[in-house]
């Protein structure tokens, strides 16, 4: 419903959102350990049949986006460990290979993925979540984070390569009612702390960047390079995808373990 704008930049593809849920509904009551519980059975498989997917973590669960023209790969891969479902008018029907047989290309043999330069700031950062009875109480708040406070210059901040002090980010989405932030440990000072909910330990999260430029949309295997060692390692982290880049945030007492791990999986696929 937006106009055409030359301000926007919109990627060609459609993307269709899963979500992987136990025992056939989401739970409720608890906080999702990130994008590493599903590496093996969905992120890993995925990349192998050369599906591109965007990640987006939220304070509720993973979200999974994969294009619509790859949905029956999608299907045929992750048939044998799930079942699946679609959802129409309100109500999830079962999904069988059959119905998406049309078009399903076996995949070839994968080549070697690209390994992206990684990048962790010095950022700390609260993944939150907000009553959305009380979301008006902070609204102007959030515009003025979101619009009004960060003077930023596209490509000032990573472009070399190198790991820098800190890091403008902040994500807020709101999905079927539910409201997930992340925002920098300084910024959420300047919200009233009794409306900003966050997991009991109240833990602090750093960040791991990949790419050094921008992404694209063709690749597949990005979110994997992150997502498998930290999976091995039993290592929960949240995974934000955006149109640039890819961002993972993980607990802050195992950000050193993280970069230990990822600069291994660099100089063993040299």
């Amino acid at each position: 419903e937006l106009p055409p704008s030359e301000f926007m930049q919109v990627a060609d593809s459609t993307w269709l959102v899963l979500s992987v849920v136990s025992n056939g509904r989401a739970p409720s009551g608890c906080q999702a350990t990130g994008v590493t519980k599903i590496a093996r059975s969905v992120i890993a498989p995925l990349a192998e049949h050369h599906v591109s997917v965007l990640m987006l973590s939220t304070y509720q669960t993973d979200f999974i986006l994969v294009r619509e023209r790859d949905l029956p790969v999608v299907i045929h891969t992750l048939a044998g460990e799930f079942d699946i479902y679609k959802e129409e008018s309100g109500e999830c029907v079962p999904v069988t290979c059959d119905d998406v047989s049309n078009g399903f290309l076996k995949p070839k043999p994968a080549a070697s993925p690209t390994l992206h330069p990684v990048q962790s700031p010095q950022t700390r950062f609260c993944v939150l979540t907000v009553a959305p009875d009380t979301l008006p109480a902070i609204a102007t708040m959030l515009i003025d984070v979101l619009f009004y406070s960060h003077r930023w210059v596209p490509g000032e901040a990573g472009a070399d390569g190198q790991d820098h002090d800190s890091i403008t980010f902040f994500a807020f989405s709101l999905i079927e009612g539910y409201i997930s932030i992340v925002m920098d440990a300084e910024t959420q000072k300047r919200f009233p702390s009794d409306l900003l909910l966050t997991s009991s330990t109240g833990e602090l999260w750093r960040m791991v960047r990949i790419g050094g430029q921008p992404l694209g949309f063709d690749e597949c295997g990005i979110v994997a390079q992150i997502a498998e060692p930290l999976a091995a390692a039993d290592i929960s982290a949240y995974y934000i995808s955006t149109f640039n880049f890819d961002h993972a945030l993980v607990p802050e007492e195992g950000i050193a373990e993280v970069i230990q791990l990822l600069q291994q999986r660099q100089e063993s696929g040299r």
